[in-house]
Formats: C-alpha cells, structure tokens, sequence
C-alpha cells in the first residue's frame, strides 16, 4: 500500500552534523588571529625585575590600572591596553578621575629593574596621595619558570 501514510516510505532523520562548515570557519579564524596576535603586543619596553611570586588571583571583570616606568624615567597610564605618556602630576590626575569613577579598581606599577628605587618610591607615594590604598607591583618569572 503506497499512500501518503505508508511506514515504510518514511525516511529515517538524519542523525549526523556536517561539521565541515565549522572546520572552514575555525580554519579561517585561525587565521586571522594569527596575524593579528602580534600587532596586539604594543606598549611601553620595561625590563621588569624577575622574582618567584604568587600570581594576584583576578577576581575583577574590570581591568585593572596599570603604571609604567620605563629606563628612561618616562611615566605611563594604561587601563584596558590604552597607554599614554604622563608627568607625575597628570599621573595623579588621572588615577584620581580613574579611582572616583570605580574605587575598587586595581593598580598595579611596573617598574624597568634599571630604574633608580627611589623614582618607584616616589611614584608609589603619588599613588598614595591620589587616594590609591593598596598598589600591586608586577614581575616576571625567572627564565626556566612559569
């Protein structure tokens, strides 16, 4: 019996995803960010001091603000990968608009390790006075550790 109800003429669902679509997809973005990863590492060159340490747990979705002093002595502000070179007084500026806006923002100094003590002393001190409680300083790992 050959009718519209026949059980037997009924095609099964197909029970397979074509993933070929996807893997051209994923191919292509590959792509793409590999090309782009390298002209996203712009920034100030610091030689950071090198040092076994705890990593700071990230428990922010906001980016934290980060202070710069490179070999030369030349300050900079960077929050969310915009970096910009600053005195020490639009330093404090800056970071007081910037805490006013989120006070819960992290700060965090990187410092050249040829930078004299005392320009990191006394950026920390302009912090402090810009309203900053607690100052975070980044380091890198010792070669060989990671």
């Amino acid at each position: 019996m050959h009718g519209p109800f026949n059980r037997m003429d009924r095609r099964r669902p197909m029970n397979e995803i074509n993933v070929v679509p996807f893997i051209d997809v994923m191919l292509v973005l590959l792509v793409i960010f590999m090309i782009t990863a390298p002209m996203l590492t712009q920034g100030v060159d610091v030689d950071l001091p090198q040092t076994v340490s705890e990593p700071i747990e990230d428990t922010e979705d906001r980016d934290p603000i980060i202070v710069s002093v490179d070999r030369e002595g030349q300050y900079f502000v960077s929050l969310g990968g915009d970096e910009t070179q600053v005195s020490l007084d639009e330093l404090s500026e800056r970071v007081i608009v910037l805490m006013e806006r989120h006070p819960d923002t992290r700060v965090l100094v990187r410092g050249d390790r040829n930078v004299s003590y005392g320009q990191v002393v006394t950026l920390m001190g302009t912090l402090q006075t810009a309203g900053v409680a607690n100052v975070g300083l980044i380091s890198e790992p010792p070669p060989g550790e990671s």
